[in-house]
């Protein structure tokens, strides 16, 4: 066969392909939960209405968009005269949309993505200056004009990405038709919402090569198994660590490869470490509320942990949403004169809402009325669906190019340990995601005395007078550091506060032998009046703040004791760590 017709056939076939996974698409999404952007499209209309009411703002706005690309146009026809090895122009810093070469070499490729980047800006402009929206349905607005700024990006055309067409000439077409496979097989495995595939199927097993700090489970329940793991030191400190993950998410994040895992470090340094390994829900558990956690979840492994170690108070952390959770706990136990925590840790975690930054564009009320009557058909959220609220906040590095390598370019992903953890979502069940939603994220009640309460128990943050360390993520885009801040305010014990760098996952997940970000902590005797001058007046540290989170821990950790073993206490081994309950999965590999 000639190379033009072999080409001719692929393309045939891949767009045989890609119609077939379209049909499907539609046929699922017809039972999908209501896309992300859905709630969304709304806002955006209503900016673009307001809009069309200031025809003069309109007119200026688009005579000044008309001249800038005018002067691209110039640029271009310029350069295009130029001889080959003119110094090119460089795309924003660290932008992967655009890493191929001829995007700064060739002048019309060059314009095409300058003259997208003049259009967003635009598009952005136009947004932020529509007339008398409300501040919520502007930043709806907003962010879906970036949603479809990075959607019409000349980089995720197949007809104008010069790697594409390039790849597309040397395989003969090959590429498109390995990317419209794996198309209908993302169709199928997202139920309805395209989730690209972020790393090659089993590329990690649990157990194996992620989730692998030996240990036992030692409890189970119905809403999670307990885990105990095995010391390594020849004595560890007297109160254990109880760490309580988020249910949004896998606690593995915590333990992924031996180098890199949170938990083995933590071992390693002398502490009796306890971990919550949470079921991912099915329709069971529909009726499972967020009180459920607290009742059915922290207090029976708190128990089990005295059973297992002789030790009543702990030293407790929690990370993202179990975070929330540990400092409901507090106040919880605060209020009924128990003293369970001797000094807590919060990492990336919210108590006070009102400042949620993007994932607030998904929360108001008509849009959770959907997702309630979306999760009551079920009994539970599908992984997929937070998923991709998750990867929609970074769409550009999460979404497209991924969509892009794996779609256009027929790229098998590369084996990332995050990126493996990021593709193994939970379901969430109804009843709790709602209540989470709506009490803490819509009516911010987690901080307002008393309206909150768990097992009939007002819950009230200023009861709170243990030790907090309050860890946040300077590029946290799910709980940015201005929100976790607000945890200062409400709590009447002492708080460390630091910030990491980096986001949500990358600046927990830091140990001290990368050295990459550093972290920041305020010094002085007075407290900072605000985040802001927190900012201004905060020191930089290098190196990890694992470091400097032991040594405030080790104070608080008692006196050494020799080690325990999983099953030396009253509770015996049921089974290795890290059990069944986090292999469940709500997507398939």
């Amino acid at each position: 066969m000639e190379p033009h017709e072999e080409l001719a056939e692929n393309l045939g076939r891949a767009m045989a392909l890609g119609s077939q996974a379209l049909v499907r698409w539609r046929e699922l999404s017809a039972q999908a939960p209501p896309d992300a952007l859905e709630g969304l499209r709304g806002a955006f209309d209503e900016a673009l209405r307001r809009l069309a009411t200031e025809p003069e703002r309109l007119a200026a706005a688009n005579q000044e968009l008309g001249e800038r690309l005018g002067r691209l146009w110039e640029d271009a026809r310029r350069r295009s005269q130029e001889p080959p090895g003119a110094a090119p122009t460089r795309p924003a810093r660290g932008d992967r949309r655009y890493r191929d070469a001829a995007w700064d070499t060739h002048p019309w490729l060059d314009l095409l993505r300058r003259g997208h980047q003049v259009g967003a800006e635009w598009l952005q402009q136009m947004v932020e200056h529509a007339p008398g929206l409300e501040p919520h349905t502007a930043r709806q607005a907003r962010f879906f004009a970036r949603q479809l700024s990075d959607a019409l990006s000349p980089a995720n055309s197949p007809l104008l990405n010069p790697e594409v067409l390039r790849t597309t000439l040397e395989t003969r077409g090959r590429n498109l038709v390995r990317g419209m496979e794996r198309l209908r097989e993302d169709v199928e495995r997202g139920q309805g919402l395209l989730v690209p595939r972020m790393v090659p199927p089993r590329a990690f097993q649990l157990g194996r090569d992620l989730a692998a700090t030996p240990g036992e489970v030692i409890y189970e329940a119905p809403l999670f198994q307990l885990i105990q793991y095995r010391p390594t030191t020849t004595c560890v400190y007297r109160r254990p660590l109880v760490i309580i993950p988020p249910w949004i998410n896998k606690y593995y994040v915590l333990d992924l490869r031996p180098e890199n895992s949170f938990i083995r470090w933590a071992v390693e340094h002398g502490y009796t470490v306890f971990l919550l390994s949470w079921a991912n829900p099915d329709e069971r558990f529909a009726d499972l509320d967020l009180e459920d956690y607290l009742l059915q979840g922290l207090v029976p492994a708190l128990d089990a942990v005295e059973r297992a170690t002789g030790e009543r108070q702990v030293l407790a952390l929690g990370y993202c949403s179990g975070g929330t959770l540990l400092a409901a706990a507090l106040a919880w136990w605060a209020a009924r004169g128990e003293e369970r925590v001797q000094c807590a840790t919060l990492l990336a975690a919210q108590v006070d809402f009102s400042d949620p930054g993007d994932l607030g564009v998904f929360i108001d009320p008509a849009q959770l009325e959907r997702l309630e009557d979306t999760m009551r058909q079920r009994g539970y959220l599908e992984g997929s669906a937070l998923m991709n609220t998750f990867n929609l906040l970074r769409a550009g590095d999460l979404l497209w190019s991924f969509a892009v390598d794996g779609y256009l370019l027929g790229r098998e992903p590369s084996p990332l340990d995050f990126l493996y953890w990021n593709s193994d979502p939970t379901r969430l069940p109804a009843r709790a995601h709602a209540t989470y939603l709506r009490e803490l994220y819509l009516r911010n009640r987690l901080v307002q005395p008393g309206a909150l309460s768990f097992g009939g128990v007002p819950l009230d943050l200023r009861r709170i007078q243990v030790p907090l360390y309050l860890l946040a993520a300077r590029e946290d885009h799910i709980a940015p550091a201005r929100s976790v801040y607000q945890a200062t305010r409400h709590v009447s014990g002492p708080v460390r506060f630091v910030l990491a760098g980096s986001g949500h996952v990358a600046g927990i997940v830091h140990p001290p032998a990368t050295g990459r970000y550093g972290y920041r902590v305020w010094e002085r005797d007075e407290p900072a009046p605000s985040f802001q001058a927190w900012q201004e007046g905060a020191r930089e540290y290098p190196g990890s703040w694992w470091t400097d989170w032991d040594a405030w821990l080790v104070p608080h950790a008692g006196p050494h004791t020799p080690p325990r073993p999983p099953g030396g206490g009253e509770l015996v081994p049921l089974e290795p760590a890290p059990g069944r309950y986090v292999r469940v999965r709500a997507m398939a590999e």
